[in-house]
């Protein structure tokens, strides 16, 4: 594979790296972080008339129509910024579930608002702590209406529709599986705010008292849907955490070569050498892995399942690696609120989640090295 990105693409890239530095400084996520404000509604505002908001959408349904090679760079510059804005669960996964499922109405009544940014999307999975797996989904859907709890939904709070996946026949199996459109300011419908290591990019508990819901794609086929957008999502997170990953590096480089001890920077000590470049390693290595990801992904591969496991692996690691290791670098005031450490590593930990822990990835990359290897 010889891939890199047009030099059109990279324009747009540091075209959102200007706009976010402008527009999204660490000052920004921290008032999200510190105030009572839910997410930086300014900037939201500002990313869809910068049309980030609808990159991939087609323009017929109010998008810019273009492909996922732009939004991964885009996505990568909203996680060197570590943006307090619901993107990742309304551009990955509604928006994404919406294109692969969705009928003409439901894509006529939902996309326009969201690539102008009128409206939140997210998606429902979990139902407990663990791994999701078709066994463990038990949200009810009978006769059009959805019963049960779904819990940490990201940016379920704030959301103004969500896609459910639900249990719509008897039994445990993948094939009892269907997806559901919920409109969150319906009857039937509450919401509790949940705590996580990272409040600029909040989670909710949803309940379901037979709230209304349609239909999303064919009835059984929940699980496969949920798969192929879970990977679409998983290379457009990869680049989110590789940009988080690239900038806590940068932090603690700059820091080392400012920092000075017994009359040095303390970037010449062989300890924070090795640290930064083990650091370096890690973030390039998953760029490497995202960029095959980002192959796999716009040209429609077959290797897009292990592509984006492999890419999602790599980026998780590698930003909990640099976001750890650049509190260690700063040292004691690392560890202070004074300093944006802790915010890249709280990002890091939310994110490492947010499509299924890394052991999650991990196994689902090696059953799927191993299916192609005996293909």
């Amino acid at each position: 594979m010889n891939f890199e990105f047009s030099d059109d693409q990279k324009a747009l890239g540091e075209q959102a790296r200007r706009y976010l530095a402008d527009k999204c400084p660490t000052s920004a996520v921290r008032a999200i972080l510190e105030g009572p404000e839910p997410y930086d509604k300014a900037l939201w505002k500002g990313l869809a008339e910068m049309g980030f908001l609808g990159v991939v959408i087609p323009e017929e349904y109010g998008g810019l129509g273009l492909s996922y090679l732009e939004l991964c760079l885009i996505a990568e510059e909203l996680g060197r910024a570590i943006a307090p804005v619901p993107f990742s669960s309304s551009v990955f996964l509604a928006t994404e579930f919406l294109l692969a499922a969705g009928s003409e109405a439901q894509k006529s009544a939902w996309l326009p608002k969201l690539a102008a940014g009128e409206a939140i999307g997210t998606f429902a999975f979990a139902e407990r702590v663990g791994a999701v797996t078709p066994r463990t989904i038990q949200l009810a859907a009978a006769d059009g209406r959805l019963t049960g709890t779904k819990t940490a939904v990201p940016d379920g709070e704030i959301a103004d529709f969500v896609i459910v996946a639900a249990r719509s026949a008897p039994g445990s199996d993948a094939r009892g599986v269907s997806l559901y459109i919920v409109d969150l300011t319906a009857p039937g419908v509450s919401r509790a705010p949940l705590e996580t290591i990272d409040p600029s990019r909040g989670h909710a508990a949803i309940t379901f008292a037979g709230a209304e819901a349609q239909p999303l794609g064919a009835g059984g086929e929940g699980w496969s849907i949920i798969e192929r957008v879970f990977d679409r999502a998983a290379v457009l997170t990869a680049f989110e955490q590789i940009g988080g990953a690239d900038r806590a590096l940068e932090m603690a480089r700059d820091y080392a070569l400012e920092r000075m001890a017994f009359g040095r920077p303390i970037g010449s000590f062989q300890a924070i050498k090795h640290m930064l470049a083990d650091m370096y390693v890690s973030a390039t290595l998953a760029r490497s892995n995202g960029y095959y990801g980002a192959w796999a992904l716009s040209t429609g591969a077959a290797e897009l399942p292990e592509a984006a496991a492999s890419a999602r692996v790599a980026a998780t690691q590698a930003f909990q690696h640099c976001a750890k290791n650049n509190i260690q670098v700063h040292g004691g005031m690392g560890f202070t609120w004074a300093f944006d450490c802790h915010l890249f590593y709280r990002r890091s930990n939310l994110l490492a989640l947010g499509l299924g822990s890394l052991s999650t990835w991990e196994d689902a990359l090696i059953a799927r090295l191993r299916a192609r290897n005996a293909a």
